[in-house]
């Protein structure tokens, strides 16, 4: 009988499986640009030898923005920009009445990441295939500017893949960190282009367990890195009253009375509307504060009740100073197509913060943090689950925040990068005397 499906979280968990060119050959047009898989090591850079060569770029293609909910692409390009020039490439933004250009921004520590944001006149939403005929040569001719020689190519979506088809990258990395085509407004190609990318790509990450099985043998270098955690900033603030943070915190939830039941994240087609209404009805003397953007539907679809606190997005340094003041942590997810691979961020960050969390069964929450999170699966027990929270003993509060540290303590997005930094460097080729600096005829043009 063949062994069930493991998340593999080490980087050595497992002898070295067959190579992707060994399994897809010339098969695949996307993998015949990019040549044969020898795998090397990747050289790094040490500051203080300016005689060594420059660090790697790292090109990342993603459909969600830098200044968008802070979540697993930052948490990582923020890590490996120690390693790479990361260069954040983002889904073009429509301006139908200006040129297309691109236009950056340096963010992350130090500034040591690019962002480039396109702006076009073509009003097909992300990396849609109409952008493509403006979006190559901008992109080309961006990259050209900046002598981009020596590659890596991290894809955060599948749509992105046409934009390197003239590349010579020295690895392709596909960071699957959600199933995109069960989300809402999917485009129609999704899946081919994906199955694309998993042809084409020499290494690739799955975000949660769920997803890791659901891909199981499909390449042969799929790793699981699930979701982490930076504890240090979702900790309890110690801060005084009168600090910048606190006195933002206070404007924004000050006004809300206790018990107050919070959530953070975006707010779209994968939250249980009806379970937040249903908690809300249940309880009219409980406040529940809902921060996050909506997306992908209506401010109209939002439930209205006098005890429902809709807080709109937040910064990511001023979420541990509205964590501090919730009593229970909410994760109301619908249990539908889109949640079934899911793998929420938010979960670590709740407990980092040494509040209770009640969620809806979905699956990796139950298989990774089953024994520190409540399960609701249904109005009445989640609003029962809520209850026994606050009403929880000392003793047992002071057992439950031993055994979630445990946890949290377990999952640093600091270790996660350093998988994501190996697995990476194992897939790295040399870089080819006579590799060309992308988009060269554009620059010289």
């Amino acid at each position: 009988m063949r062994s069930a499906v493991r998340c593999r979280t080490q980087a050595a968990d497992s002898p070295r499986k067959q190579r992707p060119e060994q399994r897809f050959g010339g098969r695949n047009a996307v993998r015949k640009r990019f040549g044969t898989r020898a795998c090397q090591s990747v050289a790094h850079d040490h500051p203080q030898r300016p005689s060594m060569p420059q660090q790697p770029h790292l090109l990342v293609f993603s459909h969600l923005r830098w200044d968008f909910v802070f979540q697993r692409p930052q948490h990582l390009m923020t890590r490996l920009a120690n390693d790479y020039r990361v260069v954040f490439i983002e889904e073009p933004m429509h301006d139908p009445a200006g040129p297309p250009r691109v236009e950056s921004r340096r963010v992350g520590p130090g500034g040591a990441i690019e962002v480039l944001v396109p702006f076009t006149p073509v009003a097909a939403p992300g990396f849609d295939d109409a952008q493509l005929p403006l979006l190559l040569p901008l992109i080309e001719r961006e990259l050209g500017q900046r002598e981009v020689r020596d590659y890596a190519v991290w894809m955060y979506t599948p749509m992105a893949l046409p934009l390197i088809a003239g590349m010579q990258p020295r690895a392709l990395v596909y960071d699957c960190m959600d199933e995109l085509s069960a989300f809402k407004h999917a485009p129609a190609q999704l899946r081919q282009r994906e199955s694309a990318l998993m042809a084409a790509a020499d290494l690739v990450l799955c975000g949660g367990p769920a997803l890791y099985a659901a891909r199981h043998g499909q390449h042969p270098e799929l790793h699981c890195l699930p979701s982490a955690v930076d504890a240090a900033h979702f900790a309890p603030p110690c801060t005084a009253p009168d600090d910048p943070l606190a006195l933002q915190a206070q404007a924004v939830q000050g006004h809300i009375a206790r018990p107050r039941l919070g959530f953070f994240g975006v707010i779209d087609e994968r939250m249980d509307l009806a379970l937040v209404d249903a908690i809300a009805a249940a309880r009219p003397d409980w406040q529940l504060a809902m921060v996050g953007p909506v997306a992908k539907i209506s401010q109209a679809d939002l439930p209205r009740r006098a005890n429902l606190h809709w807080l709109g997005m937040q910064r990511y340094e001023l979420l541990p100073h509205l964590l501090a003041g919730w009593d229970v942590c909410l994760m109301p997810f619908a249990l539908n197509e889109s949640t079934r691979f899911i793998s929420p961020t938010k979960t670590l960050e709740y407990l980092a913060g040494g509040k209770p969390v009640v969620s809806t069964p979905i699956r990796d929450v139950v298989g990774l943090y089953g024994d520190v999170v409540r399960i609701g699966h249904d109005a009445a027990s989640f609003v029962a689950a809520c209850d026994e929270l606050m009403q929880e003993d000392a003793a047992s509060r002071e057992y439950w925040h031993g055994s979630a540290a445990a946890v949290v303590a377990a999952a640093s997005w600091d270790a996660a990068a350093g998988r994501a930094r190996d697995w990476l460097a194992a897939a790295m080729r040399p870089v080819a005397p006579d590799a060309p600096i992308i988009g060269a005829s554009l620059r010289a043009a």
